[in-house]
């Protein structure tokens, strides 16, 4: 079984590419891997090179997960949790917890990235954390890179998915085009806002 976190080697990065359709930037580790080796999830700077602040320390990228997912999202999952966070104390404190860990673990790469610390999202994590949900890509993601009973909606996210993907499966073979040129244009909206502003201080 691989090593499950670990910084990111070339072929890791090309991978990452694959899956997202652009190229990736400014990751730091690979805190989740599938069982053949695949990463699942990455571990991106808090700030990334071109100055952007970044807030969602752990990027889902397998397009398996990510696409079982969207559907849950598209299926109103994501307003149930709210409601069940407005209802059950136990839960909304676990998950207020979970937001200070995203925090914590977002430090723990900053440090590893050897960056400055960035004030503009200073107590800020994200995914809707710590009052709802808004992003259950980044629950998952985070449930991926620390392990069961940090996140409970994160676990709960993985759960819900576990017959499209789960921790004994490998989907890799397809889910991506493995011969695919690796992409080399970015075309995110973090770098599409930067552009735009860069425009807009040039007029």
């Amino acid at each position: 079984m691989p090593v499950t976190s670990s910084a990111p080697t070339p072929e890791d990065l090309d991978t990452l590419s694959l899956q997202l359709g652009r190229p990736v930037r400014d990751v730091v580790e690979i805190p989740a891997r599938c069982r053949c080796g695949s990463p699942l999830v990455a571990a991106t700077a808090p700030r990334l090179s071109n100055g952007i602040p970044f807030p969602t320390t752990f990027y889902l990228t397998h397009p398996t997960i990510t696409a079982a997912v969207s559907r849950l999202e598209a299926a109103g999952v994501m307003a149930e949790m709210t409601r069940r966070l407005a209802e059950d104390p136990e839960l909304a404190a676990a998950h207020r917890a979970a937001h200070e860990n995203y925090l914590v673990e977002r430090e723990r790469i900053r440090q590893r990235a050897g960056i400055d610390p960035v004030p503009e999202i200073e107590s800020i994590s994200a995914g809707g954390y710590p009052e709802r949900v808004k992003c259950l890509h980044v629950l998952a993601g985070h449930a991926l890179a620390v392990g069961p009973g940090i996140t409970p909606l994160g676990d709960e996210t993985l759960e819900r998915i576990s017959q499209d993907w789960n921790p004994q499966m490998c989907t890799c073979g397809t889910a991506w085009d493995h011969e695919a040129e690796v992409p080399t244009k970015d075309l995110s909206r973090h770098v599409r806002r930067l552009k735009n502003s860069d425009s807009k201080e040039s007029q």
